[in-house]
């Protein structure tokens, strides 16, 4: 199984490595340029017109090892994955696409995309009961401590709610070059782990390291300077596609430590909206999500990235050793 784990990994690598000068330019020649709002980080104004939907490059990768995976019987429950993942990059499609044609920082109504998110979610949640790859039951385990929670039809809503908390908190994630993705990569690398050491899943396994792998491949591309961003056709797809696995595991509160830098994020934006209302005006951050308060407080972008990965690797450390 190594080898093969190996092998999907260095395929979707490679398959990232060689499609983003396909991409890139291609990008830039259909004008989808990335807008910049002008009341954020005035470094962050040369990045305008950057290419956006760069997640096609670790996309497109992952479609293809996922299929071949799945046709040759090596990870037969991989379908909901990649199609929650897929489902949930479509969605960021049509509000990257909207922004693109408007030339606006606003694409899809709030309504409008939670209710596609929703769609894509629950026929997820459907699918994976309905054929029992999974049963009504969550697991909790924290240093030796271990509890199987059996919440009956309360796993439909439960799960739903946690794919939707998933995605919107890495899409607030995205917003320096690399953090998103680098953090990413590192919570798919401790699912591969989970997968095969302590909760043996050959499909999560083989699609958390086949993620990883398109993800380091499309980092290389997207880190400071970045050439190329992955839109919310990445975030929502990488977040859909964490919250499935970790619900495929059963364990989907792990995410909660393990994707701690996303928690953090999105609580910064809820703290600063509810303080400024609260307040008449007043901010708790300088800027929210936290990663601009923190450059604004003078870190450099790649001072603040940095950070976050190793933070980030620390929470996985810990989440990894606390199941164990």
């Amino acid at each position: 199984m190594t080898t093969k784990l190996t092998i999907a990994f260095l395929v979707t690598f490679a398959g990232a490595v060689l499609l983003a000068p396909f991409y890139i330019p291609l990008l830039r020649r259909l004008k989808f340029g990335q807008t910049i709002r002008y009341n954020g980080p005035q470094t962050h104004l040369k990045k305008q017109g950057t290419p956006t939907i760069g997640a096609l490059i670790f996309i497109t990768p992952l479609i293809i090892v996922s299929l071949v995976m799945y046709f040759a019987d090596i990870a037969p429950q991989i379908i909901p994955l990649l199609w929650t993942t897929v489902g949930f990059a479509f969605v960021g499609f049509l509000d990257d696409f909207i922004k693109i044609r408007k030339k606006s920082k606003d694409g899809l109504k709030p309504y409008q995309k939670m209710v596609l998110l929703f769609v894509v979610s629950l026929a997820f949640v459907f699918y994976i009961t309905y054929k029992d790859y999974v049963n009504n039951s969550i697991i909790i385990e924290f240093f030796g401590l271990k509890a199987s929670l059996n919440i009956s039809w309360l796993f439909i809503p439960f799960s739903v709610l946690v794919l939707l908390s998933a995605t919107n908190a890495v899409n607030l994630t995205d917003g320096l070059d690399g953090l998103c993705a680098g953090s990413s990569f590192i919570v798919c690398m401790l699912f591969t782990a989970i997968s095969i050491m302590l909760c043996p899943n050959d499909s999560v396994a083989y699609f958390s390291v086949a993620m990883a792998g398109g993800l380091l491949g499309f980092l290389l591309f997207n880190a400071n300077p970045a050439k190329v961003f992955m839109g919310d056709t990445g975030s929502l797809a990488i977040g859909g596609a964490i919250g499935a696995c970790a619900i495929m595991l059963q364990r989907p509160l792990i995410l909660i430590i393990a994707g701690a830098v996303f928690v953090i994020e999105a609580l910064s934006v809820i703290l600063q909206v509810g303080f400024f209302k609260m307040t008449k005006g007043k901010r708790l951050f300088r800027m929210a999500p936290i990663h601009h308060h923190f450059e604004l407080c003078g870190w450099s972008e790649r001072k603040v990235v940095i950070v976050f990965w190793i933070f980030t690797l620390l929470c996985c450390i810990l989440t990894f050793l606390s199941i164990k």
